[in-house]
């Protein structure tokens, strides 16, 4: 039985990953103007409403119904699915896509316990999996095992976007945002931990160097992935200049893309962020 990969559109990918993949879209609406995550609303255009916008717009998770009609999909075809979401920590997403699977059979549900870059180095790592002929139940076993090795850290430009989408404490955000101070966060297993605060882009770039190597470095074996949120990727070119040891005799290219819509909302424009499978 052939099997498909469906995620969800906070998974942020590269191209030639975007193009196999099934996707289920979140929406992202802006007071009125409901957007379909990725689909209607381009990564340019969110962050220049999200940076004209006097109010953060909201995001909704994608609903049962969206994930069935991917289901029927695969059923037709004869084919299984391995379905990876965003944290359920973060959303209700992978609670919908369980109600959604209830009725089908052959479709196995991963929480990626991860977000964006981090999200989409599991789906990397399942596409290889896929490609050596595994099963759609042994892509999700290896899956489960693989994604507590995910680390995600990030150097985010303020942590308001976090604060107003009530995904960090104000007593956190009140730290954060005195004498330009640029955090440092992690994601591992769907928790978003502070683990610094730089002042200046070069000392939080210093940072993310340090954190990488707190976490036991990088297993180039296994996809990693780079990304930024906003309109420029300047920020995260300078970061990968400043850390440019860890990678030079590890990775042939340096593959990086935009945070999505989704957690861009939460974010904030100006992050930079590295995902990698840690040794």
């Amino acid at each position: 039985m052939n099997t498909r990969i469906i995620v969800d559109s906070t998974a942020d990918l590269m191209p030639e990953y975007k193009k196999r993949v099934h996707t289920v879209p979140l929406t992202v609406r802006f007071l009125e103007e409901e957007f379909i995550d990725g689909v209607t609303i381009s990564h340019k255009t969110f962050y220049e409403k999200l940076v004209e916008s006097d109010v953060l717009p909201t995001t909704s998770q994608a609903t049962p119904n969206a994930f069935i009609k991917e289901f029927e999909k695969a059923k037709e075809a004869g084919e299984s699915a391995v379905v990876i979401t965003l944290a359920s920590k973060f959303s209700g997403t992978y609670q919908s896509a369980v109600i959604a699977a209830e009725e089908f059979d052959n479709i196995y549900i991963v929480d990626s316990e991860s977000a964006a870059m981090g999200s989409g180095i599991l789906v990397e790592l399942a596409f290889r999996l896929l490609d050596e002929g595994k099963t759609a139940k042994e892509i999700a076993e290896r899956l489960n095992e693989e994604k507590k090795k995910i680390v995600v850290v990030a150097l985010v430009d303020t942590l308001e976007y976090l604060k107003k989408g009530g995904r960090i404490s104000k007593t956190v955000a009140f730290a954060g945002g005195l004498l330009n101070i640029k955090p440092v966060l992690s994601v591992v297993s769907g928790e978003i931990n502070m683990l610094g605060k730089a002042r200046g882009s070069k000392m939080g770039n210093n940072l993310l160097v340090e954190e990488i190597n707190k976490a036991g470095g990088i297993d180039f074996s296994k996809p990693v992935l780079l990304g930024y949120s906003g309109i420029s990727d300047a920020l995260l070119l300078k970061y990968i200049e400043d850390s440019r040891h860890i990678w030079e005799n590890n990775l042939s290219e340096i593959r990086y893309t935009t945070v999505g819509s989704v957690i861009g909302t939460h974010a904030g424009p100006g992050a930079v962020v590295v995902a990698f499978y840690k040794n």
